[in-house]
């Protein structure tokens, strides 16, 4: 596949995941007859959304978009994935922690807004950060599922969950009731909307023990943004299967919805070499992983697992170990990678 590079510098900050735009306000508000959102994944997220956009003269722009999140400004980061539903874009938080640990309540979130909001003005983000609801939920449907998890590590675990446990208590935080000692570390990296409003989470981490992507389904997300909060829960979770090279452990790094019904995917390595990940160090065979765009089909309550779900490539993307976000649009793929101080866009 011959991919074309469009750059920009946004804020001077590196890029995750691919979201078209669906506002035809917004579009036309700046001239261009296509664009996605894509969120920067260093500091908050009213500070982290940014916008590339196709002018009708087919030129390339990059807009940072001024947003606040009001009583929630500056108490975000990282925020990791973008989806759409019923005319909000959804931002979530990786829900993880630095390369060595411990895990960051600030990156347990989920903030939304209106895209029709980003035609003019700061736009409102709400803002609801979930103190560990959503991994308590997602740990508990791991536990209960069929499907073998790849156990964290004994660094891991140490660094992620016995070290987030140890400083909540010192601090007297209530969320330390929804961290167990067994837990997992979860990296959410990716998300979209199914028709019957949940969402899908792809986890980066963990994987199962034959190092395949997992997915999340989650229930309830548009209630936690009631007067009177809803929590999510987990409804269960699906392997995809057939796209991880033998040997390898690959997670996922972005979701979309296809046209015909399915979803498209970029699967990966499970952290970032050279960065003293130490997930790579309990498991040096999840990073030197070059990325793949794969497909796949939610099961149809006809095929005898449900859980199991087989994905087909669409391409492999090496030599990039770092492609962070994929959109299909008018029969063509895009690709977002994770640059220094960049953002690249990769137009098919």
């Amino acid at each position: 596949m011959t991919l074309r590079l469009v750059e920009f510098v946004v804020a001077g900050n590196e890029a995750s995941d691919l979201l078209p735009v669906r506002s035809a306000a917004l579009l036309r508000a700046y001239g261009a007859r296509r664009g996605f959102w894509t969120v920067l994944d260093e500091g908050p997220v009213e500070r982290c959304l940014a916008l590339l956009l196709e002018r009708d003269g087919g030129e390339w722009t990059a807009r940072h978009v001024r947003a606040d999140a009001g009583v929630e400004n500056g108490r975000t980061e990282d925020g990791e994935a973008l989806a759409h539903h019923d005319g909000w874009v959804y931002v979530f938080g990786s829900h993880f922690g630095s390369k060595a640990g411990p895990l960051r309540p600030r990156r347990a979130f989920v903030a939304r807004f209106r895209e029709d909001d980003a035609a003019a003005g700061p736009v409102p983000v709400h803002v609801v950060r979930n103190s560990f609801r959503l991994h308590r939920a997602v740990n508990d449907a791991l536990a209960a599922s069929p499907l073998t998890v790849l156990p964290a590590g004994e660094r891991v675990r140490e660094r992620f969950i016995v070290e987030t446990l140890a400083r909540g208590t010192v601090r007297e935080k209530s969320w330390v009731s929804r961290l167990a000692p067994d837990d997992l570390p979860l990296n959410v990296e990716a998300a979209a909307f199914t028709p019957a409003g949940t969402v899908l989470l792809g986890l980066r981490f963990p994987v199962t023990d034959a190092g395949e992507p997992i997915l999340v389904e989650v229930a309830g997300v548009p209630g936690m943004f009631t007067a009177e909060p809803a929590w999510p829960r987990a409804l269960g979770a699906y392997v995809l299967t057939a796209v991880t090279p033998p040997g390898q452990l690959t997670g996922f790094r972005a979701i979309t919805p296809t046209v015909d019904g399915g979803y498209a995917a970029v699967i990966g390595s499970i952290d970032a070499l050279g960065k003293g990940s130490v997930l790579l160090d309990d498991h040096p065979g999840g990073g030197e992983v070059t990325s793949r765009h794969v497909r796949f089909r939610l099961p149809d309550g006809e095929s005898g697992d449900e859980r199991r779900l087989v994905g087909e490539t669409v391409a492999d993307l090496a030599p990039f170990h770092h492609v962070e976000g994929v959109a299909e649009l008018d029969g063509r793929p895009f690709y977002v990678t994770d640059e220094d101080h960049r953002v690249a866009l990769w137009v098919g």
